[in-house]
């Protein structure tokens, strides 16, 4: 009964998942990349649509976040031979309701990458460029009434609020530090190269009184994707 208990309690704190199949292929390899798509790129002209993913809350779902979600999103992707998902719909947590990323996506099979810009392929923008992008964001969760500032070094660049995303032209090349102060002091070192674009996902977790601020580099494709979904 013990363990019976634990499993109850284990399953309950998963997202609920459901996937509906029009099409499938041999599984991948848990291994085998799948790519990520955002919610404002492009469906593949050669793409096969195999399926739909949704992902949401099971009403006691905790383990549940952008990270979580999108691997499982893959996962389902993986078992019927996709190698893509295409997000089409994205609700980020809310203080005043779910604690979850839930997302809907599109399971594709691509038959050619190569028709498909990468996200961590520069924008032509910024070939030769004497700047480089800074892509800073923060969708909602903990601590929603908490903003901070972020420090480039020496420099305010910007506000995080709650909710929110910002692009920034930074012109200073060479390693540096973002940094941000609540309660107590979160780094992040970046070592920026003019031309390229970097992604900056903010939160805040918990502290002892008010909540910390925490700061990540992600890669290009989550990164892109994940500011795409803000409003």
């Amino acid at each position: 009964m013990l363990l019976i208990g634990c499993a109850l309690i284990i399953s309950s704190c998963t997202p609920k998942i459901s996937t509906t199949v029009s099409k499938n292929y041999s599984a991948l390899d848990y291994r085998d990349e799948v790519r990520l798509l955002g919610l404002q790129d492009p469906v593949p002209t050669d793409s096969e649509e195999l399926g739909e993913v949704k992902i949401g809350d099971s009403g006691f779902s905790t383990n549940c976040g952008w990270d979580l979600v999108i691997d499982n999103a893959k996962m389902e992707a993986r078992k019927i031979g996709g190698n893509a998902i295409k997000i089409t719909e994205h609700t980020p947590p809310s203080a005043m309701g779910s604690s979850c990323h839930r997302i809907t996506a599109k399971i594709l099979k691509v038959e050619n990458f190569d028709h498909i810009p990468a996200s961590a392929v520069v924008d032509s923008s910024l070939i030769d460029a004497d700047y480089a992008l800074l892509h800073v964001y923060r969708h909602r969760g903990l601590g929603s009434l908490i903003s901070y500032d972020l420090h480039l070094g020496d420099t305010v660049i910007c506000r995080v609020k709650n909710k929110w995303k910002e692009t920034i032209k930074i012109s200073k090349d060479g390693r540096n530090t973002l940094w941000a102060k609540t309660e107590a002091k979160a780094e992040l070192p970046i070592n920026i190269e003019l031309g390229n674009e970097y992604y900056i996902r903010c939160s805040v977790k918990m502290g002892a009184f008010v909540g910390r601020a925490k700061l990540e580099l992600v890669d290009n494709q989550t990164g892109k994707a994940e500011y795409q979904s803000i409003d």
